[in-house]
């Protein structure tokens, strides 16, 4: 494997494209709430979201969450320690109210993946439930912690954001869903396994449906805006169409995770 591919692949495997992709939506709520970025908030999402899903993705299978035998996951393991030790610098210099909102939400993605109790289930094998787990601390990464860095009050526009990217995040979550139904255990009851895959992506057609209409329930909206959200709603639709059982290698992992950075970069200009 040529070096390019050897980057790329590390790239998706080390998961910094879902960390970019959670920056990004973080970036958007900072340009939609007209706050300046916290170059030290943004970071810490950044850092701790590549910790969070490596854990997630090869913590839990290696033995005591430490001793990984294969050299490339080992590499990954050792990119993540390090991220990690700059998360927990850029957690430092933030602004202490933020400490505890920061703590809550981590400690909810670790019990993603880690169980309550040494008996006990963790939160993954909540079935259908998950996905709205993971939505939920999408949000309060995302659009919650840079409300309180900002300072802002919590008004109805606020809540429309809030609600609309939780609804963008269940329908960026289906295809991973529909991908993994026939390789996730059939305990964990996903929407897939449990509705089949024609039923979950009527779902997700309602889910669009409500994001581009919930877009017109905000009280200062310009026609740039409109514009931009319905496009983007499209592009989610379209994604959700083409979605299947067997998909292409990236198709997910890095198409679909890409969307948000696209929002990004849009909002970086307009």
């Amino acid at each position: 494997m040529s070096w390019p591919k050897q980057l790329f692949k590390f790239y998706l495997d080390a998961s910094i494209h879902v960390a970019l992709a959670v920056v990004s939506l973080c970036w958007v709520s900072y340009k939609t709430l007209n706050i300046p970025l916290n170059f030290a908030l943004a970071g810490f999402i950044f850092c701790s979201t590549i910790v969070c899903y490596n854990f997630v993705k090869y913590g839990v299978e290696a033995r005591k969450y430490f001793i990984v035998d294969k050299p490339y996951h080992k590499t990954i393991q050792i990119f993540s320690f390090l991220t990690f030790a700059i998360a927990v610098y850029f957690f430092l210099v933030l602004p202490r109210s933020l400490w505890l909102p920061i703590v809550i939400l981590s400690l909810l993605s670790s019990l993603y993946a880690i169980p309550f109790l040494p008996n006990s289930k963790n939160l993954r094998s909540l079935g259908g439930l998950k996905i709205f787990l993971v939505a939920i601390i999408w949000v309060g990464f995302t659009v919650y912690l840079p409300l309180l860095e900002g300072e802002k009050f919590f008004d109805w526009d606020i809540g429309v954001l809030m609600f609309r990217r939780f609804v963008l995040i269940l329908l960026l979550i289906l295809p991973f869903e529909i991908r993994d139904m026939h390789i996730d255990r059939p305990q964990l009851q996903t929407l897939p396994q449990r509705y089949g895959v024609q039923k979950t992506k009527k779902f997700g057609y309602f889910l669009v449906l409500t994001y581009g209409m919930t877009i017109f329930l905000i009280d200062e909206l310009s026609l740039a805006t409109i514009v931009t959200h319905l496009v983007f709603a499209l592009i989610v639709l379209v994604m959700l169409l083409r979605t299947k059982e067997t998909q292409s290698r990236y198709f997910a992992s890095f198409w679909v995770e890409g969307i948000p950075i696209l929002m990004g970069i849009v909002f970086l200009f307009f």
